[in-house]
């Protein structure tokens, strides 16, 4: 009998800083190439909001503070065949800034800040509506000192 690949929990985050959304170009399978919230699997024993943090700061070397979850997506892929291959549950976070400066990496080839309204073509499916709702979040939770 087959193997039937399990939903794995997964976490990401959408870092603003001055107005602007921080994005990776994923340097590794699932989806090569293309533009992406950084985040990665959740641990056992961490929270979602927990394991979104440590995503950030291991891929891409910038600590944020995680405001609130801004929605989840499903990424179901299957093989040339049409058989199940991956399934990951993302529970996306909007985030604020906290420090560092965005680094390159073996999980990110290349990083950038990008205005909401204005990402690259190159990106996740669903990434334009999990940062739309990221975006209204973070407005939503803006302190004077945030600003």
């Amino acid at each position: 009998m087959p193997h039937t690949p399990r939903p794995v929990l997964a976490t990401s985050a959408a870092v603003f800083r001055d107005g602007r959304l921080l994005l990776a170009r994923r340097g590794r399978p699932p989806s090569l190439g293309l533009w992406t919230l950084p985040g990665g699997r959740v641990e056992p024993g961490e929270t979602l909001a927990q394991a979104a943090a440590r995503e950030v700061m291991e891929e891409v070397g910038v600590a944020c503070e995680i405001l609130g979850v801004a929605g989840a997506l499903d990424i179901i892929q299957r093989d040339p065949d049409g058989a199940l291959a991956a399934h990951f549950v993302v529970v996306s976070h909007a985030a604020r800034w906290v420090q560092g400066e965005p680094q390159e990496g073996p999980e990110a080839s290349e990083v950038g800040w990008f205005h909401p309204a204005a990402l690259p073509q190159e990106t996740t499916p669903g990434l334009a509506d999990i940062v739309a709702a990221a975006f209204l979040l973070a407005r939503a939770t803006d302190t004077p000192e945030s600003q």
